[in-house]
């Protein structure tokens, strides 16, 4: 067995996983600058737009239950360089595509590809690291993330100056699968780790899970807001800075690379500060309901004042949904070791779920207001403003006062 303290071993974990959810986050949030292209090339109106840009929530959401009980048994480096094949497939017929199927079709590979890319890496520094690392080690792959992002804003809006959209697929399906082999090779295998229990001791956990109060009193803050963000970020963030700003391409990548900047100093903060703000008696709680409060505080002020200090407030947005993450920690704390990994697939479930039904829905809505003779800002601000009721109503909910068991 490698050492704990082993720099090498450290590298040889981070790297590839890293790897791995920067590819995760690219794809995800690559539609906000790619959508408009597609739109014109292919005609796609906002609902087409709308669904296939979240067809990867929903095939990332329904890998989660069976994706926890799958790296309890095969362990994170089978499983997410296997899942990460189907990601590169997916990008391929991405790249191929000339029609709304075609395109939905290999972003829901996609989705499922790297469906994996988080969890796993939760995974794999649990067999090797001690519980007082974790929290570190989370903030480096978050950062990551970040990273993914940011790539996904202004670098992207300079690639497509020099490339077309299916260049740029088919350059991401070449990355993809180099990170599975990546994965494959470094990646060290944990001796007998891969137990994980009976299939039904494994589902009698999973209903464990979900039967539990605590569990949703997170649940629709997973939804409304983890799952809201990520639906707005990824793409409406982008037709909402046109509509109502009048902003265009190269503007809107610059916000959007500064939400991406705010959302990966909200990693590092978490990183290098969250096991210090515990051990000086500061519970994560508070600091994830203050960034919960601020967050609506400030897409309140972006709904209702769109020209009010938007280059202020969007990042500030970015800054408090990676905060939001903390809910993955205050989550499985409640539940014993052998059942914390599912306990975070299933609260992101509820994420993604949040982001599919979201992302989809706000397209649906806002389409039904202009055919209902609403103009294009109003339908959007209405819109927003939707979101935001149900983003306070499950603030709301969290407040209430747990029941004693």
């Amino acid at each position: 067995m490698h050492p704990i303290d082993d720099r090498k071993l450290f590298w040889r974990l981070l790297l590839p996983f890293a790897a791995g959810y920067f590819l995760s986050y690219l794809y995800r949030t690559a539609n906000a600058v790619i959508g408009p292209v597609l739109a014109r090339e292919l005609d796609l109106g906002d609902n087409a737009l709308g669904l296939l840009t979240s067809t990867y929530f929903l095939a990332f959401g329904a890998a989660q239950l069976p994706l926890g009980m799958l790296l309890d048994r095969f362990g994170p480096r089978r499983v997410e360089a296997g899942l990460l094949l189907l990601a590169a497939a997916g990008a391929a017929v991405f790249a191929l595509a000339d029609g709304l199927g075609g395109l939905a079709v290999g972003r829901a590979l996609i989705g499922l590809g790297v469906s994996a890319c988080l969890m796993a890496s939760f995974k794999a520094f649990a067999q090797w690291f001690p519980p007082e690392r974790q929290a570190s080690l989370t903030g480096w792959i978050m950062a990551s993330g970040g990273l993914g992002a940011l790539a996904a804003s202004k670098p992207l809006e300079f690639a497509l100056g020099f490339a077309g959209w299916r260049e740029i697929a088919l350059g991401l399906t070449a990355a993809t699968l180099a990170v599975a082999a990546l994965l494959w090779l470094a990646v060290p295998e944990k001796a007998d780790d891969h137990k994980g229990g009976s299939l039904g001791e494994q589902l009698a956990g999973v209903r464990a899970i979900f039967a539990s109060r605590h569990f949703w009193r997170y649940a629709p803050m997973g939804f409304c807001f983890t799952g809201g963000f990520m639906a707005v970020q990824g793409l409406w963030a982008s037709r909402w800075m046109n509509v109502q700003e009048g902003m265009a391409g190269a503007e809107i990548a610059i916000r959007l690379t500064w939400i991406s900047g705010a959302m990966l100093a909200g990693f590092l903060f978490m990183g290098f500060f969250a096991t210090r703000l515990v051990h000086r008696g500061i519970r994560l709680e508070r600091v994830y309901l203050g960034a919960m409060a601020v967050a609506l505080a400030a897409f309140a002020a972006i709904a209702l004042l769109p020209q009010f200090a938007g280059d202020l407030l969007w990042p500030v947005l970015g800054a408090c949904f990676s905060l939001s993450n903390i809910a993955y920690s205050l989550v499985a704390r409640a539940f014993p070791a052998t059942l914390s990994g599912r306990a975070n697939t299933a609260l992101n479930l509820m994420v993604f779920a949040g982001a599919f039904g979201l992302q989809w829905g706000f397209g649906v809505l806002v389409d039904a207001l202009q055919a209902g003779g609403l103009a294009t800002a109003a339908a959007y601000r209405s819109a927003f403003l939707a979101l935001l009721a149900a983003q306070v109503a499950a603030l709301l909910w969290l407040l209430r006062p747990e029941p004693r068991p």
